[in-house]
């Protein structure tokens, strides 16, 4: 039992040295990349929501309950026609107890008129009674235009993009209680936000590469249109507005991510950024790494130009890691090579 002990620690023994000699010892291995030429783009990120260029929302000026909704919803209208409405019983009461007192102060004004040219009456008399009426007449036109805001009408010619809420329901009047969207499905163009520490780069007419999921496998193009002069500084974002071709698949209230070009250059000598560390890379001389200092141009998001300090036949290892170090002996990791 003893002797079996023993052979057991001794196992253990020879297996950690080996262990400890792999890790001292043994080639790190690692995947290379050679540069290549390609064009080189400086872009800032930003994230937005598709919508048309000339679209308006209907909302609601009271809370009060819906009694119509139209079945309009991706159906064309015109400016000012009817798409819902609200429950006006209590305006519309209002108002015949106004008309009817009108119409009493009417017969008032006449009567009294008579009564004047008889002299049985004051000029003073009537005045009143005139000025009465005129005060009813304008209570009139306002309940009118009261009872006209509880219609819901098409703010401009267009499609319903969009409808929501449903008979009974009670209307709400906040900035995110809209019934209705109208507007020109196209053109389309994407509002986005760009950190206010970015926007100084971007420009109106800048080419803009832009991705959604649905359309993993699609090139999006765009370009920057206009860009909001005031920024916010709650969110420390600017506003700006990318414009799409004609031919766009994105439909209307997608989410993007964009990135804006700002700067590019063609046939610049390229290589992954993540091979680079610091100011300097690593590349294979005789199986082991060496650090060779270089001066970059134009850094994206994915690849870094070269303008000094590699040439298109090194071997660059990549990614870059921390172990590394001059002289380190490594090995090239099986189809790692790219």
């Amino acid at each position: 039992m003893r002797l079996r002990h023993l052979l057991l620690f001794g196992l253990a023994a020879v297996l950690a040295a080996v262990l400890v000699w792999q890790l001292a010892f043994a080639p790190l291995e690692v995947a290379t990349v050679t540069p290549k030429r390609g064009t080189a783009a400086e872009v800032v990120y930003a994230t937005g929501t598709v919508e048309p260029e000339k679209w308006a929302k209907v909302v609601a000026l009271s809370r009060k309950r819906i009694t119509q909704l139209c079945d309009c919803e991706g159906k064309p209208v015109k400016i000012g026609d009817k798409l819902g409405q609200l429950d006006d019983v209590e305006e519309r009461s209002t108002l015949r107890e106004l008309e009817a007192r009108r119409a009493r102060l009417e017969s008032d004004v006449e009567r009294t008129r008579g009564l004047v040219a008889r002299a049985a009456a004051t000029q003073t008399a009537l005045d009143q009674l005139i000025t009465q009426l005129a005060e009813y007449e304008a209570r009139i036109t306002a309940q009118e235009d009261r009872i006209a805001d509880l219609v819901l009408r098409a703010p401009m010619d267009g499609v319903v993009l969009r409808k929501d809420g449903e008979v009974g329901e009670i209307a709400g009047i906040g900035v995110a209680d809209v019934l209705f969207w109208v507007g020109q499905p196209k053109p389309l163009r994407i509002v986005a936000d760009v950190n206010e520490e970015d926007i100084p780069r971007v420009k109106t007419g800048q080419n803009v590469l832009i991705r959604n999921e649905g359309f993993k496998d699609h090139p999006l193009a765009g370009t920057v249109g206009d860009i909001t002069p005031k920024g916010d500084p709650a969110t420390k974002t600017f506003r700006v507005y990318l414009s799409l071709p004609p031919d766009t698949p994105l439909k209307i209230g997608m989410s993007v991510e964009a990135n804006i070009v700002t700067r590019e250059k063609a046939d610049a000598l390229l290589i992954p950024a993540e091979a680079l560390l610091g100011e300097k890379v690593f590349v294979l001389a005789d199986g082991k790494l060496k650090a060779v200092p270089v001066k970059t141009g134009i850094r994206g998001t994915r690849a870094v130009e070269i303008l000094e300090g590699l040439s298109a036949q090194d071997v660059v290892a990549s990614p870059s890691q921390a172990v590394f170090r001059e002289g380190l002996r490594v090995r090239l990791r099986e189809g790692a090579s790219r």
